[in-house]
């Protein structure tokens, strides 16, 4: 039975009833796609338009379907999930990817956010549901697994703290933003999309955005996945 999206939701984001946001799944594990699929079909505000088994048939099915986010599994039967990602993001490059995957090497979770994903998952962990991640990143924002994303600030030192070394060259890099950029990044990095983001603070979606160009800018970075990078290793949420 499908759920009615909540009362709350707003009609400005992306996954209303007439527009629900389209989906390809691809896992080669029949039990989680069964499992993923559920979840997507149960909520309204997001479609399941098709499935695939391995790198082969997700490359057909990229070319094939229209969909808005990709679910994709890194361990294929017949090779890697990051080829699909790469391959999506030349043939749809409005398209968004999340990682579902089992393995959380931080190497392999950042090779992923490289090539344009915006969202890594790890199975049989807590994170919300899968309709919740997909509508955040159709939305603009990004869904990392909690425990997986505090990992990553930690990354540098085992107390969560940046090693000396390295404080002065995060200062430096921290310095070119503005406070209120540093305010819109963290926010971004925390799966906010932009409309969330000024609300909170009081500013319009077209300022928001407006920072975020300026970041990107200022950080060298081309998408809010690698800016979700820049503020994870450095510390800035």
């Amino acid at each position: 039975m499908h759920q009615n999206p909540p009362s709350i939701w707003p009609d400005f984001l992306a996954g209303q009833l007439e527009k629900p946001v389209r989906v390809l799944l691809v896992d080669d594990d029949a039990h989680m796609r069964r499992v993923i699929a559920q979840e997507l079909m149960s909520d309204q505000r997001t479609l399941l338009v098709a499935q695939a088994t391995s790198v082969r048939e997700g490359r057909k099915a990229i070319k094939q379907h229209e969909f808005d986010v990709m679910l994709v599994d890194l361990n294929l039967g017949d090779g890697e999930g990051f080829m699909l990602i790469d391959y999506m993001k030349s043939v749809r490059p409005t398209a968004e990817a999340i990682v579902i995957s089992i393995m959380q090497n931080d190497e392999q979770v950042l090779h992923a956010f490289e090539l344009g994903a915006t969202g890594y998952l790890v199975k049989n962990s807590w994170f919300g549901s899968y309709p919740q991640a997909v509508l955040q990143v159709a939305n603009g924002g990004a869904s990392i697994t909690p425990n997986l994303a505090r990992r990553l600030l930690q990354r540098f030192d085992p107390s969560g703290a940046a090693a000396p070394h390295a404080q002065r060259r995060v200062e430096q890099e921290t310095e070119r933003l503005s406070q209120r950029e540093k305010e819109v990044l963290r926010m971004v990095a925390s799966g906010y999309t932009s409309a969330e983001i000024g609300n909170r603070l009081f500013i319009s979606s077209l300022t928001v955005n407006t920072h975020i160009k300026n970041i990107y800018r200022k950080l060298q970075v081309r998408t809010r996945a690698q800016a979700v990078r820049f503020a994870s290793l450095r510390g800035l949420f």
